[in-house]
């Protein structure tokens, strides 16, 4: 049976996530068959997830200066990329925070370039916390790289409402982008926050030069892994990192990876993140939304721009799907 046919029937038909060999069916797809990939993705999204759309800020408490080597990120302080190390203060956070709330954001997330997190570090995310919640009333995450039992705990106390770690890439190509630490310590702190209670949210970024093959690999991680929320990077090749010099993941093979981690993630958040604007273009923000997408993070990302919330709101309204509104029970 073709591919396509069997993930409408597997996956629109009962949910049953497609496998690492059926993912990789889907994105060895030719062009003139991505417009009905992208059809069925959001068939399945609207079947499974619904028509709203959680929309999400990011701000950047601690910037740069990482003792970590990813090979995309122009945070590391073992680079000569232009971003050097600061932080950002109480009041900044809050104000960010309320801005991030106008525009009907649910999510607003702390992240900080670090290893993981010193006591310092934590003091700040609570004092931060603390200070948000008198503000603003809006669901916090946080990112703060990796985290040993006693820091997950503190987290989940703080009320933490959803932890970010992203693997990156399979487990196979992940030697290719980080040396400093290894994809099992980044699953090990995947799964203490999950047996805390806190919500997992987990993605990566493609175009960094893996396979197709690890491109499903990744894929199938995921689905194992049992996220949330998948974030879905592509890499915007940034100066003076180690990846600085690769191509621009082709618009089609980003919109035909969207498609296949839908149908390998049906239920899951899929959140169009970093590199969307450089890949995709405005277009293909559209495209992303009709094609299995059904989260964004507005505003600017950690050290790129992203589009201006207004655009991503405006494109929400003429698509009609609505903005997913704060749970208050949480």
């Amino acid at each position: 049976m073709d591919i396509l046919a069997t993930a409408r029937e597997q996956v629109l038909g009962d949910g049953t996530a497609l496998d690492r060999s059926q993912v990789l069916e889907i994105l060895e797809l030719g062009d003139d068959r991505l417009e009905e990939t992208m059809l069925l993705a959001h068939e399945v999204r609207m079947k499974w997830c619904g028509p709203e759309v959680e929309v999400e800020g990011i701000i950047s408490l601690k910037t740069g200066g990482c003792p970590e080597d990813c090979h995309f990120c122009s945070q590391s302080g073992l680079f000569a990329s232009p971003v050097r190390a600061a932080w950002l203060d109480i009041p900044s956070l809050v104000e960010a925070a309320k801005q991030t709330a106008k525009t009907g954001a649910t999510e607003f997330c702390i992240v900080a370039a670090v290893r993981g997190p010193d006591a310092r570090l934590l003091a700040q995310v609570a004092a931060g916390i603390e200070a948000i919640r008198n503000e603003v009333e809006i669901d916090i995450a946080c990112s703060l790289g990796m985290l040993d039992q006693d820091q997950v705990d503190q987290l989940a106390a703080m009320g933490v409402h959803r932890y970010n770690h992203n693997l990156e890439t399979s487990r196979s190509y992940f030697p290719n982008v980080v040396t400093t630490h290894t994809w099992e310590e980044r699953w090990n702190t995947l799964r203490m926050v999950r047996e805390a209670g806190m919500e997992v949210c987990c993605g990566g970024i493609l175009g960094m030069g893996e396979t197709l093959e690890q491109r499903a690999e990744f894929a199938a991680d995921l689905t194992a892994l049992e996220p949330d929320e998948v974030p879905l990077n592509f890499l915007n090749p940034r100066p003076g990192t180690p990846f600085g010099d690769l191509d621009v993941l082709p618009a089609s093979d980003a919109l035909r990876a969207v498609a296949a981690f839908r149908l390998a993630l049906p239920r899951t958040i899929l959140r169009f993140a970093g590199g969307r604007e450089i890949t995709l273009g405005d277009l293909g923000a559209k495209q992303g939304i009709l094609g299995g997408i059904n989260a964004v993070i507005v505003g600017n990302y950690l050290t790129t721009l992203g589009r201006p919330a207004e655009q991503d709101l405006d494109l929400l309204g003429e698509l009609e799907m609505p903005i997913k509104a704060l749970n208050s029970t949480i």
